[in-house]
């Protein structure tokens, strides 16, 4: 295994609170209230977060996630399909995951704690995702077979960067966890019973969890801010999204299920390029 730092050992999940990176893309979020501000000196405009993810404990999250990180990664190491620490593509998301990291703080102040990790995969699935706390994977699929380069990895990372520091799988799971109380509390009153623990259904929350489309607009956009600042072309996000809207033609799997990649995306992107633009060429001048 390759990572960024040493995955802590930890005590394997039962099913209830196993985080299951199901979708391509998954960035699953944790932090505190303070992450909702965006950094005053944040050239994208994407409001505050939802006050609403605080009733799922950023810490628990975390947890969750940090070990069933730690199960995917020893299930591909037994397959044979983790990258060894040698590996030429594992080194390239290394490199590039630490000109990002740098600049993920100020939009969640968790992440100044958290434990990174990258991982490659070897897998033909066109699929990257990251968990809450920082736990990073990409399927060797998703380089070779669009053929992307360091920027548009780097737009990819950035992106789910963003989902994670911006709590966007812990709202979703929160509003989730709001609808459901909800409905056990009229089942009660109705005389039909519990409808299950909460707790209990945790994991299966986790495996059904979409985003929105303004999540994913958010996500594009702080995750093209960070890629920039980190020295990445902005243009990559485009050519990016250009390549999947090809590949979701085709049929492609993995993320293109989940990602949303029309014309509207491409525009919002198109759209908040000049915002950038300084950005990159400052990081380009300071090396």
């Amino acid at each position: 295994m390759c990572t960024l730092c040493e995955l802590k050992s930890s005590a394997p999940l039962d099913s209830s609170t196993r985080w299951y990176p199901r979708r391509g893309f998954l960035l699953a979020a944790a932090a505190t209230a303070a992450a909702s501000a965006v950094p005053a000196w944040a050239q994208v405009n994407v409001g505050s977060s939802s006050t609403v993810r605080n009733l799922v404990p950023a810490e628990t999250l975390e947890n969750s996630a940090r070990q069933q990180y730690s199960q995917v990664i020893a299930d591909a190491k037994a397959k044979g399909a983790l990258a060894p620490n040698d590996h030429p593509q594992l080194a390239r998301l290394h490199a590039i995951a630490k000109r990002l990291i740098p600049h993920a703080t100020p939009w969640n102040p968790r992440a100044r704690d958290w434990k990174w990790q990258v991982n490659l995969i070897g897998s033909k699935q066109l699929n990257a995702w990251c968990m809450p706390g920082g736990k990073i994977a990409f399927y060797t699929g998703i380089l070779d077979q669009l053929k992307l380069d360091d920027d548009e990895v780097a737009m990819i990372m950035g992106h789910e960067m963003a989902h994670a520091l911006r709590e966007h799988a812990r709202e979703r799971l929160a509003k989730s966890q709001v609808t459901s109380v909800g409905l056990s509390i009229a089942s009660q009153l109705l005389g039909l019973g519990q409808l299950g623990n909460m707790a209990a259904d945790f994991g299966t929350q986790l495996l059904t969890l979409k985003y929105s489309r303004d999540d994913e607009t958010e996500a594009d956009l702080v995750g093209l801010e960070i890629a920039a600042r980190g020295g990445y072309r902005p243009e990559a996000s485009v050519e990016l999204w250009k390549k999947m809207l090809a590949a979701n033609g085709n049929g492609g799997p993995g993320f293109l299920s989940t990602h949303p990649s029309g014309a509207n995306r491409i525009q919002e992107l198109e759209a908040n390029l000049p915002k950038v633009q300084q950005l990159f060429e400052q990081a380009r001048q300071a090396g």
